[in-house]
Formats: C-alpha cells, sequence, structure tokens
C-alpha cells in the first residue's frame, strides 16, 4: 500500500478546518438527541432564499430554527460520516484477514446491462440495416424478420421500461431474435444442400454483425473478458476501492486507516481477532451474568442462545487455529479447513496446551558473502589464498581461489541451522609451497554471532591472526543475512526478571515464538543451542509499559508481562526497541487493554509539543498522524461494543445500491468480493444468518417497488432462508428465534406475496418478451412457497390456483386496458366517430388482441405450464373484454353493409388454429354473432345475382368475353367469389359449415342451369332467325354461345363438385352430376340444331340443281340455250356458282368454329354429325333419282360438293371411319358411274372427276 501524498499536510489542515466548522455550531446549539432524531425528515428553505423573497429580516425565533435545522442536518451528516467511517475499518480488516469465507467461483455469469444510450443505438443500427445504409447481404426472408424484430420488439415501450430496470442484456436481445426466427426458418421451405440449422446460424451471424455495428470486435471481446475477470476474483486493492465507494471514503483517509491499523501486518490482523473473539466470549458471560437476553418466541432459547454465541465463537477460534502461523507471499483465498474441536477453549487456564522446549524449535537461513580481504601485504603478489566459512555444527564451504595481490571473491554459502545464535567461521588460507607440507597454512579467522536482527549489509571485520601471518592489520569484508522464520515475530536482547523464569537480572537473546494462532511464548536462548534455556507461555499475561524498577542496574526502557500470581519484569536499551517488544507481545497476548508508550502521553499531554522522540517506530508515527485527523476513535474502537446488527444492515443496503448501479445486469445478485466481504464479515461480527436475509429481503423489496428488475429465484432463495429458521429448522445452525425475527418475518412474507402477485398481474410488463429468462417461472414458484403455511405442509393446488387465478383475471383487464389505450392514442376527444372509423378501431384493435395472446403463448405459456387451464381462462377473459367492444361497434354498422367481415376471418383465423381457444366461449359468441350475417349475405347475394343473370340475358350481346360472354362471365365471377368468401370464413362448426356449402353448391347449380337453358334458348333462336342459303355464316355470337357451355362445364366442376372424403350417397353431393347432364343435353340439342340447319342449307343447294332432273322443261330448255350460246361465246360452266358457294360456307363454317369455340370435343362432334347428316342427304337424294340419269350439271356440281366436303372434313380431322362410311362409298359409285356415262354421251366432263388429280388440288388452292 501506497504511503500517503506529500500532500496529505494540506489536506491535514483543511480536515481541521472542517471539523472545527462542524463542530462549533454543535457547542453553540446543545441539541438533544431525541431534539436530532426528531428533526430528520427534511431541512427548511435557507435564509438566503427567505430574504430574497422579503426584503425584511426575519424574526430572531425564524432565524434560531432555521439555524437549528441546519445544526441538526450538520449533525446528521456528521454522524453518518462517522458511521461509514467505522464501518469502513470492520470491512477493511475482513478483507485484511480473512479466515471464514472465500469468494465464490461458482457464480452465475452477469451479463453486461443495456443502457438507454445503447439501446437507442441499437435501434439505429437495425434502422440503418432496413433503410439500406449497411454492407450487409440478406435475402428478403431475413430482412423481413429483422422488420418484425424492430417493430415488434425494439420499439416495445415494454422494453424501454426493462432497460431502464437495470435487467436488459445484450444477450437478452440476442435470445429473443433467436426464438423469433426459429420460428420463420421452421416454416421455410426444404432446400436441398442446405439445412435449416445452417440457415439458422448465418441469420444468427448477421444479427450480430448488426448488433456490433462498426464495433470492432476485438476490442469488444478484450472488454468483455476484462470486466468477467472483475466478476469472478478481486484482489484485496481492489475490495478496497470498492467498499471506499460504496462507504463513501476518502482516498487520503483509506491511507491513514490503512497505515494506522497495520492492514498490511499479518500478525497484528490475527492479534486482533483474537482480541475480538474474547470479547465476544466476555459479551456472552456478560449476557449470561446480567439476564439481558434478546427477547425470544420460548423462554427455553436464552439458555440455548449463550451456547450458541460461544459455539460460534469457537467456531471461529477453530478457524483462526487452522490458518498457517504466517502467511507469506500473495494474497489467496483459499478454502479454509473447519477445527473439529467442539470444546469451548478457555484463555485462562495454564496446564492446558502446557509447551515443551522442543515445541519451540526454530529453523533458520543463513547467507555468507565473502567479498574481500584487506591488508595482505607479507604474501608475494602471486601466491594462492582462499577462504573457507562453516556455522557451527554444519558443513564447510571453500570460496575459489585467488591471487594475493587480488584476494576478492563475491562468494556466497547457503547453511541451515536451528540456533537463533549461531557461531559463523570465517578462515583465511594460503597454499603451502613446501613439497612435505600436508595442509595449507592458516592465515587468520574471524568467529561472528548474528542475530535476525543484524545488519545485511557487507562489513569489514579485523580478522585474529596466526603466528604464520606477519601482517598485522588483516581485514575481512563479508554479509551475513540471517532470515527470520515465519513462526519468529521478534527477537532482541533484554534484561530479564521473574518468579517463576529468569530468576536472575541478566541480559539474555530473546524470541517471541509463536506456536498457533493461540500459542505464543517468550524464549530465552544461549548460543550454539537449538532449544531454549527457558521459556514462559505468554497465554492470560498482559503487557504494559513500567517505569525503571529501583535495583536493578542495566536496561533502560522497562516494560513487564503481568498475570495473576506473577509478573516477569523486563528492560531494553532504547526506547524504540521498548516499543517494538511490547507491540510484539501486545499482538501475542490477545488482551483487550492497549499499551499506550509513555511518550505518546507525554506528547498529548504537552499538546502536540516537542517532546515526542524521533526513535519511535513507523507505526507510531502513523498512529498519531490518524490521531490526528480524528480516526483514531474507529480504529481504537471495540468491535464487541458495537451493534453489528444495524452495521451490517447499512454496508449491505449501500452494497446493494452500488451493485444495482455498475454495469452488469445483476438482477439483485452480489459479485462474487461483495459476497465474500459480506460472508466475512457476518461470520467474524457474529451477525446472524435471518436477520442478514431479512434485511436483504427488505432491500430486494423495496428496490422492487422503485422499478429495478430483481431476480425471483434470489427472493426465494433469502424467504427459504428465513421461513426454515422462524420454524426452527436450524440452516445455520442456530435454534433461536427471536420475536424481532419472527414479526419482521411475517411482515416481510405479507409484502412479498402482495409484491409477486402485482408481478403475475403485471406479468407482461414485468417479464417482457420472457425476460430475464425463467424469471416468470420462479415468481410463480416463489408465491406458491410463500402461500406455505410453515415449511413441510404444503399449501392447497386449490388455494395456489385461485391466486393465480385472481391475478390473472386482473392481469386481462390491465392488459386490455393498455392496449385499447395504446390503440387509440391518435383519436381526437370528443370527435363523433362514424361507423366505418369504429370498425376500423375495432380490426386495429384485435390485430393488437391477437398479437398479444401469440405472445404470451411464445413467451409465458411455458412459465404456466403447471396452469394451462388458468392461461385459458385469461385469455377468454381477456377475449371476453374486447367482445363488449366488438359488439358495441357491430351493433352501429349498417344492415346493408359486408364491411365486418375481414374482423371475423381475422379472429377465426386466430382462434380455430389454438388448441384451447378453438370453439371456446368467445369463439361460441363470435359464430352466433356472425352466422345470421352470413346467411343473410348468402340470401341477398343469390337474389342479386338471380337478377342480373335475368337482367344481363335480355341485354346479352353475345360478344365474347374472355371465355364466355358479359354475362356468364359475370356469373361465374360472382358465384366463385361468394364460394370463396364463404371458404376463406373457415367457419369451425362443421355442421353449419356443411350447410354454407351445400347451399353454396345448390346456388350454383342452380345459377349455371339458369345460365344454360337461357343460353339455349338464345342459340335457337339465333339460328331460326339466320339465313338458309349458303349465304349463312357462323357468326361469333354462335361459336360465343357453345363457350358459354364449355366455361359452364368447368365452373360447374369447381363450383358444383363435391370435395374428397365427402359422402357420395348424399342428396346434396349430387348438383354436379346434374348440371353435367344438363350441359351435355344443352350442347348436344345445340350441335344437332346447328346441323340440322347445315342440312337444311344443302336442301337448298339440291333444290336449285333439282331443275335439272331429267324429263322436266327446264332441264330440256336449259341444255338446248347453253348449247346454242356456247358456239358463239365463252359461256361459263352452269350451277359451279352453286357448288363454289356451298363449299366456300362450309370451309368458313368449319374455320370459324374451328378458331372461336374452346372444346375440341364439342368441334370433332360437330363435324362428324356434319358430315354424315350430309352426306345422308346425298344418298337420299341420289336414291331418289335412281332410275333417273343425272344431267351433267347436276353431277358437275354433286362431284364437286362431294369431294370438297370429303377432303375439307378429313382436314378437321374427322376419323377414317366416318368419311369413308357406307353411305359415302355408295354417293361415290354412283357419281363414278354417272361421270363415265355422260362422258361417252356428252363427250367429257370439261375436266371435273370423281378422281383426284394435281391440277383440281391447284384450282382448289
Amino acid at each position: 500500500m501506497l504511503d500517503p501524498s506529500s500532500s496529505e499536510e494540506e489536506s491535514d489542515g483543511i480536515v481541521e478546518e472542517e471539523s472545527k466548522e462542524v463542530t462549533a455550531p454543535q457547542a453553540g446549539s446543545r441539541i438533544s438527541p431525541s431534539r436530532t432524531s426528531e428533526s430528520s425528515g427534511g431541512l427548511a428553505p435557507s435564509s438566503g432564499g427567505r430574504n430574497s423573497a422579503r426584503p425584511t429580516s426575519p424574526s430572531p425565533s425564524a432565524a434560531s430554527e432555521q439555524e437549528k435545522e441546519e445544526v441538526e442536518k450538520l449533525q446528521r451528516e456528521e454522524e453518518e460520516r462517522k458511521k461509514k467511517l467505522q464501518l469502513y475499518v470492520f470491512v477493511m480488516r475482513c478483507v485484511a484477514y480473512p479466515f471464514n469465507a472465500k469468494q465464490p467461483t461458482d457464480m452465475a455469469r452477469r451479463q453486461q446491462k443495456i443502457t438507454k444510450q445503447q439501446l437507442q443505438q441499437t435501434k439505429d443500427r437495425f434502422q440503418a440495416f432496413l433503410n439500406g445504409d449497411t454492407q450487409i447481404v440478406a435475402d428478403e426472408a431475413f430482412i423481413n424478420a429483422v422488420q418484425s424484430y424492430y417493430e415488434v420488439f425494439l420499439k416495445s415501450d415494454r422494453v424501454a421500461k426493462m432497460v431502464q430496470s437495470g435487467g436488459f442484456s445484450a444477450n437478452d436481445c440476442r435470445e429473443v431474435f433467436k426464438r423469433h426466427i426459429e420460428k420463420r426458418v421452421r416454416s421455410l421451405p426444404e432446400i436441398d444442400g442446405l439445412s435449416k440449422e445452417t440457415v439458422l446460424s448465418s441469420w444468427m451471424a448477421k444479427f450480430d454483425t448488426i448488433y456490433r455495428g462498426d464495433e470492432d470486435p476485438r476490442k469488444a471481446q478484450q472488454r468483455m473478458t476484462a470486466s468477467a475477470a472483475s466478476e469472478l476474483i478481486l484482489s484485496k486493492d481492489q475490495l478496497y476501492e470498492m467498499f471506499q465507494n460504496i462507504l463513501g471514503i476518502k482516498k487520503f483517509e483509506h491511507q491513514l486507516l490503512y497505515q494506522a491499523c497495520q492492514l498490511d501486518n499479518l500478525d497484528e490482523q490475527a492479534a486482533q481477532i483474537r482480541r475480538e473473539l474474547d470479547g465476544r466470549l466476555q459479551m456472552a458471560d456478560q449476557i449470561a451474568r446480567g439476564g439481558k437476553f434478546p427477547k425470544f418466541v420460548s423462554k427455553e432459547m436464552e439458555a440455548m442462545y449463550i451456547e450458541e454465541l460461544k459455539s460460534s465463537v469457537n467456531q471461529l477460534m477453530a478457524n483462526l487455529e487452522s490458518m498457517p502461523v504466517s502467511k507469506g507471499g500473495e494474497f489467496k483465498l483459499q478454502k479454509l479447513k473447519r477445527g473439529h474441536n467442539t470444546s469451548i477453549i478457555d484463555m485462562g487456564q495454564e496446564d492446558e496446551n502446557t509447551l515443551s522446549k522442543s515445541d519451540v524449535v526454530l529453523s533458520f537461513t543463513l547467507e555468507v558473502v565473502i567479498m574481500e580481504v584487506q591488508g595482505l601485504k607479507s604474501l608475494a603478489p602471486n601466491r594462492i589464498v582462499y577462504c573457507t566459512m562453516e556455522v557451527e555444527g554444519g558443513e564447510k564451504l571453500q570460496t575459489d581461489q585467488a591471487e594475493a595481490s587480488k584476494p576478492t571473491w563475491g562468494t556466497q554459502g547457503d547453511f541451515t541451522t536451528t540456533h537463533p545464535l549461531p557461531a559463523v567461521k570465517v578462515k583465511l588460507f594460503t597454499e603451502s609451497t613446501g613439497v612435505l607440507a600436508l595442509e595449507d597454512k592458516e592465515l587468520g579467522r574471524v568467529v561472528l554471532h548474528p542475530t535476525p536482527n543484524s545488519p545485511k549489509q557487507s562489513e569489514l571485520h579485523k580478522m585474529t591472526l596466526t603466528k604464520a601471518c606477519p601482517d598485522h592489520d588483516l581485514k575481512i569484508k563479508l554479509a551475513i543475512r540471517m532470515d527470520k522464520p515465519q513462526n519468529m515475530k521478534h527477537s532482541g536482547y533484554l534484561w530479564a526478571f521473574g518468579k517463576n523464569v529468569w530468576k536472575r537480572w541478566k541480559k539474555r537473546f530473546f524470541v517471541l515464538v509463536q506456536v498457533s494462532q493461540y500459542t505464543f511464548a517468550m524464549c530465552s536462548y544461549r548460543e550454539k543451542k537449538s532449544e531454549p534455556q527457558e521459556l514462559l507461555q505468554l497465554d492470560g499475561y498482559t503487557v504494559d509499559y513500567t517505569d525503571p524498577q529501583p535495583g536493578l542496574d542495566g536496561g533502560r526502557a522497562f516494560f513487564n508481562a503481568v498475570k495473576e500470581g506473577d509478573t516477569v519484569i523486563f528492560a531494553s536499551d532504547d526506547e524504540q526497541d521498548r516499543i517494538l517488544w511490547v507491540q510484539a507481545m501486545y499482538r501475542a497476548t490477545g488482551q483487550s487493554h492497549k499499551p499506550v508508550p509513555p511518550t505518546q502521553v507525554q506528547k498529548l499531554n504537552s499538546k502536540g509539543g516537542a517532546s515526542a522522540q524521533m526513535d519511535a517506530p513507523i507505526s507510531q508515527f502513523y498512529a498519531d498522524r490518524a490521531q490526528k485527523h480524528g480516526m483514531d476513535e474507529f480504529i481504537s474502537a471495540n468491535p464487541c461494543s458495537f451493534d453489528h446488527a444495524s452495521l451490517f444492515q447499512m454496508v449491505q443496503r449501500l452494497t446493494l445500491d452500488h451493485r444495482l448501479n455498475d454495469t452488469f445486469c445483476c438482477l439483485g445478485w452480489f459479485s462474487p468480493g461483495q459476497v465474500f466481504v459480506l460472508d466475512e464479515y457476518c461470520a467474524r461480527n457474529g451477525v446472524r444468518g435471518c436477520h442478514r436475509h431479512l434485511c436483504y429481503l427488505r432491500d430486494l423489496l423495496e428496490r422492487a417497488d422503485n422499478g429495478a428488475m430483481i431476480d425471483p429465484t434470489l427472493l426465494h432463495y433469502s424467504f427459504a432462508f428465513c421461513a426454515s429458521h422462524v420454524h426452527g429448522n436450524r440452516p445455520d445452525g442456530l435454534s433461536t428465534v427471536k420475536v424481532d425475527e419472527k414479526e419482521r418475518f411475517e411482515e416481510i412474507k405479507e409484502r412479498l406475496r402482495v409484491i409477486l402477485e402485482n408481478q403475475i398481474i403485471h406479468f407482461r410488463y414485468c417479464f417482457p418478451f420472457g425476460r430475464p429468462e425463467g424469471a416468470l417461472k420462479a415468481t410463480l414458484s416463489l408465491l406458491e412457497r410463500v402461500l406455505m403455511k410453515d415449511i413441510v405442509t404444503p399449501v392447497p393446488q386449490e388455494e395456489v390456483k385461485g391466486v393465480i387465478r385472481k391475478c390473472l383475471e386482473q392481469a386481462a383487464q390491465l392488459n386490455y386496458q393498455r392496449i385499447t389505450e395504446y390503440a387509440k392514442i391518435e383519436e381526437n376527444a370528443g370527435r363523433l366517430v362514424t361507423p366505418a372509423k369504429k370498425l376500423e378501431e375495432t380490426i386495429r384493435l384485435a390485430e393488437l388482441v391477437i398479437e398479444v395472446l401469440q405472445q404470451n403463448q411464445e413467451h409465458h405459456a411455458e412459465a404456466f405450464a403447471w396452469w394451462t387451464d388458468l392461461m385459458v381462462e385469461h385469455a377468454e377473459n381477456f377475449l371476453a373484454l374486447y367482445a363488449v367492444d366488438m359488439d358495441a361497434a357491430l351493433e352501429i354498422q349498417s344492415p346493408e353493409s359486408w364491411d365486418s367481415f375481414p374482423l371475423f376471418q381475422l379472429l377465426n383465423d386466430f382462434l380455430r388454429t389454438d388448441y384451447h381457444l378453438c370453439n371456446g366461449k368467445f369463439h361460441k359468441h363470435l359464430q352466433d354473432l356472425y352466422a345470421p350475417l352470413v346467411v343473410r349475405y348468402v340470401d341477398l347475394m343469390e337474389s342479386s345475382i338471380a337478377q342480373s343473370i335475368h337482367r344481363g340475358f335480355e341485354r346479352e350481346s353475345w360478344e365474347p368475353v374472355n371465355n364466355g360472354s358479359g354475362t356468364s362471365e359475370d356469373l361465374f365471377w360472382k358465384l366463385d367469389a361468394l364460394q370463396t368468401f364463404i371458404r376463406d370464413l373457415h367457419w369451425p362448426e362443421e355442421e353449419f359449415a356443411k350447410h354454407l356449402e351445400s347451399r353454396i353448391q345448390l346456388m350454383s347449380s342452380d345459377m349455371i342451369e339458369n345460365c344454360v337453358k337461357r343460353t339455349r334458348m338464345a342459340f335457337e333462336s339465333k339460328l331460326t332467325k339466320s339465313s338458309r342459303s349458303t349465304d349463312f355464316r357462323i357468326s361469333p355470337t354462335i361459336c360465343t354461345m357453345f363457350n358459354v357451355m364449355v366455361d359452364a362445364k368447368d365452373q360447374s366442376a369447381k363450383l358444383c363438385a363435391m370435395e374428397m372424403g365427402q359422402e357420395v350417397d348424399s342428396l346434396p353431393r349430387t348438383y354436379h352430376s346434374q348440371i353435367d347432364d344438363l350441359i351435355e343435353e344443352s350442347v348436344k340439342d345445340m350441335i344437332q340444331l346447328l346441323v340440322a340447319k347445315f342440312v337444311v342449307i344443302l336442301e337448298s343447294v339440291l333444290a336449285k340443281i333439282s331443275r335439272y332432273d331429267e324429263g322436266t322443261l327446264f332441264s330440256s330448255f336449259l341444255s338446248f340455250t347453253v348449247k346454242a350460246a356456247s358456239k358463239y361465246v365463252d359461256v361459263p360452266k352452269p350451277g359451279m356458282d352453286v357448288a363454289d358457294g356451298y363449299v366456300t360456307f362450309v370451309r368458313h363454317s368449319q374455320d370459324m368454329l374451328r378458331d372461336k369455340v374452346n372444346e375440341e370435343v364439342y368441334i370433332e362432334r360437330l363435324f362428324d354429325q356434319w358430315y354424315t347428316a350430309t352426306m345422308n342427304l346425298l344418298g337420299t337424294w341420289l336414291t331418289e333419282r335412281m332410275d333417273q340419269q343425272l344431267h351433267v350439271y347436276q353431277l358437275k356440281i354433286l362431284i364437286r360438293i362431294a369431294k370438297k366436303k370429303y377432303r375439307d372434313f378429313r382436314l378437321q380431322g374427322v376419323l377414317d371411319s366416318t368419311l369413308n362410311s357406307k353411305l359415302y362409298e355408295t354417293v361415290r359409285n354412283r357419281l363414278t358411274l354417272e361421270e363415265a356415262t355422260a362422258s361417252v354421251r356428252e363427250g367429257g366432263m370439261q375436266g371435273i372427276s370423281m378422281k383426284d388429280s394435281d391440277e383440281e388440288d391447284e384450282e382448289d388452292d
């Protein structure tokens, strides 16, 4: 520890001035303590402020009252400062020499807490990522996850409140995001070669990059490592500094106290502990004799209380005995071994633990370093010299050889001896030059008797010469270092005289030996002896300064050791040596009286005069400085005279405040260093464990009331300890229970119950997003423990369930109130809300309700795993509150408005997927509310669609629109929209859902049936009004009608078909087959009508050529006219325009039908029937003229029609089996025969023939 700085002299004066300013008012005011305590409530306004408000001076009574308040304030501050200084002294001693506790290494690691600034910085970083201002590459799914995390979590007021409470860490941010994305990643589709674990780890890496921002990860890691190290093990200096900050101790005050208390002197600290323990034993005896016991719950506990006091002291003594005699090296906190001796140690018994001489044998280490020899002149310069060294009774060592001209070595010899006064012999030799010489020649020697107090530096010693050395002034320079063992506390020469030992006043060499922590002995030794000549065991002796004794010659400074029936007088040669001896023996005896040097008494009497001796030890110098600064009262105070229960309560409260304000998310848990100091303080000063935990609970509950986040597990631990103690289960070995402890426990138990119930009511806000992890579950467990009447009988589950049910009922009201307030932030007070606006707010509120329930399920359901039914009740109560607002909003909606169905879909989609809420109270209420609306909506839609069909087909132009006409498209769209709407409702009640489905299918079937019938009627009417000649053309309207049928068939499969798994034999499921049959019949009729139209047109053509029948007047006249005219002009082929017109009609009709009609099956069926019907007509016509020969013009027209029809229908895909029918073969054979006959009769057919030819193909093209 550093010495006080040079500026302390200046600070000394400052402190003195401050103390004068503080004490001056005290002397004049003469305020009684009771008056001081009564006036501690607050401070009155200052006199300066009062003068500025009113120019007139205050009355003397007002001024004196104000002065009294200021004096009382100064007194309170001064008392508080003194109390903290005294407390710091006790804490310092616990840190300096711990013998009961250690710093725990198994405590959970605490994370760095997030501050408001860090939270805002995190928000900005995620907002920058969402704005695209970062270089992080991410897919859409990750961006959506971050967006949801940012909106729901980071921007939440509950998170901001948790940050304010100091219970939120960076790890919480990461864990919430991880849980948030796990559900999303699980819902993603499987990708070959990419596992979902890989996706999850990749997303977490990106999250860490966003969260870290531009910060160097290595610096963050170093900072985390350093903070983690400070959380694990603290050195002594770190502990001192921590409690300086906790208690508000200044640095120079610490330095003064540190030096004056001799905290670096472990012997002094061990002696202080022995004095304290002795004082506690005496205090226990005083309590037993005086009968001033605390008030216990039973009278029998008074005797047990004394036994507990003595047993605790005995345990501390055993702990102290198990400590090594003196600690060496670095400060280490190791697990201390407990002693097995349970008897009470009586320090006054002489016969117990009597020492023998062999118990105090010491072991010393000597280092002898020979530097050089001076005055060696008689030897030749090149002669070889060397030295030997030995300790009496040990081995002999030799230096290297050197020339006589330069006899230097620097050789060190190490020896071990048990002699407190060893004899060290050093001899100087030169090599013999004689041939017959057997030994080297000794030139001189020196014999030294070092002690541990001897100088360590090298010195010149005159050597005793032999006859062989002619030099007269031979000196040797050497250093002897004799290290004192750890159990040797002081040594030196003293004069001594006693009654039982040292019966002659004589100067002897004394050693104060520590045999154990409680056993010391004053031993006198002779030279070259291992065991002491005489020894005095110091148990029960009291050492003090004394005046010179008459008749005792020798010694200048006297002191004595006194015990009942014995007195031993000692004297040293100087004052400083006496002070050191008295201090060492004072530590050894464990006496309560502290000897005061006469020099210090003289100094006090002379008021700081110059009479103080300059040879006082350094410890006395620090003690004087501490006394100068007013610290002496704190150092010399007897710890046994203090109420350590109240002192510990104070230091624990201040330590908790310091802990909650540091950079760690501690949740009320102390750091390992703080736990170590508090444990040591309690053990050393006898603070009862129940009192400690009761104070801790009270402090934690106060912080929890003020908004701090406290770990319920910590509350549970302390509460269980107190409950176990109060009910006599002896968690710390104490059987006595104070009335005060029991009353305080009952008070804290009730207070804790109220706080826990309040936390359960506010579980969404006390534990937002399930953070801290497991806290809500621990709260429920603690509540169950608090409700127990004792520590054995478990509380009935129904009672616990009733309490939690009541809390969750209030939680439902609270949560709903919070979200309604949040949803109506932007609502203007006093403004008339329209039904549409009210419905919009209700839908928005429903989204918030669903979000709350989802978050409860995701983050809090695990904590309520034992109370799932209560959480279901909570959700139903929560929804019941929403139902009131929902019903009010729906009541003011217009009967003609259907805008409320999205509200049903939103709520029903959530409720039907929840196992517990599906078909619950609210869900059934929602169904009862919307079932009439759905039925009415379907009724109105049915009426509307029917009316639109009627009006549409009346005004239908049959222009093609998509797959049909305008009316059909509108019909099918409405039916599909209605069915989609009903399907999207996902009606949860099965019977009503089946009814709706059947109703929609029946309606769709009726509507499509109506559409089909109206289309067929329009088709028939259209054909009836059309031309019967070859001028007839297939219009797009006819094709549109066919397409309406096609579309109706497709839509019926979708709108009227039954779903998989439904009953086939059920009557409502026959809609699809019925409408299909109707459509097929209608299409069949339409094809027949169209084929009949084609037959009528062919009949008109055949009617025209029937005029050329053989034997008719018109045929003969027409043939003669054509022949006569053909001799003079080029007459066109008669009848070819009729054939060409029919062929053109057929081809146009085929192309139009092929291009415009969407159903290939219908086209093929139509072409088959068309071809067959016309061929039947041709065959019939030719059969009627079987006995007549065809006119050449008839033949040419028929050949052309037959050939073109065959080719065109073959190109349209009519099957060969249909084309080459028997009727076609009959027609072909007849026309071929007639062609042969006409060729013979007329001389040729002018290129028209039934045979195929390339020229004819070119002509066709």
